[in-house]
């Protein structure tokens, strides 16, 4: 009968596994399978469960980076909120200049504070910047590749 409870949870596991697509359950089900089979061969309650708390940790243990490392192949991590806005341009709307504390610059409809990322430069309105970097709540921002063409 423990052989049919093991079967049981394996599936169990497996659904869940299914529809989550997380790797949370699926290293439990390789050791509930492993038990399922020491069952069938009449193994103790005490080897069962031993083989399969050992089966699952070995599992997790030395397949879960290799899995996660496959399924990462081939994905571009999407960057969010201020990270996204690195790399992007902006257009300057006030005299960027550090010395005197002043700058704003519009990045998708928003307007940011905006400061030379290099802490010499200054940009006038109209001009397009590259933003290299976001401290707190500015922008700090450097000459566009294509202004120097």
């Amino acid at each position: 009968m423990a052989a049919v409870y093991w079967l049981i949870g394996f599936v169990i596991l497996v659904g869940i596994e299914a529809a989550t697509m997380a790797l949370t359950t699926i290293w439990f089900a390789g050791g509930a399978l492993a038990a399922f089979f020491a069952a069938l061969l009449g193994a103790s309650a005490e080897v069962q469960l031993g083989l399969f708390v050992a089966v699952s940790f070995v599992l997790l243990l030395f397949t879960r980076p290799l899995a996660k490392k496959l399924l990462r192949t081939g994905r571009e991590e999407i960057k969010t909120n201020v990270d996204g806005l690195i790399g992007r341009t902006a257009r300057v709307t006030e005299a960027v200049d550090n010395e005197l504390g002043t700058g704003a610059a519009v990045v998708s409809g928003q307007e940011w504070t905006a400061r030379a990322f290099d802490g010499e430069s200054r940009f006038a309105p109209g001009e397009t910047v590259v933003i290299r970097a976001v401290e707190g709540v500015k922008l700090m921002v450097s000459e566009s590749q294509r202004e120097k063409e």
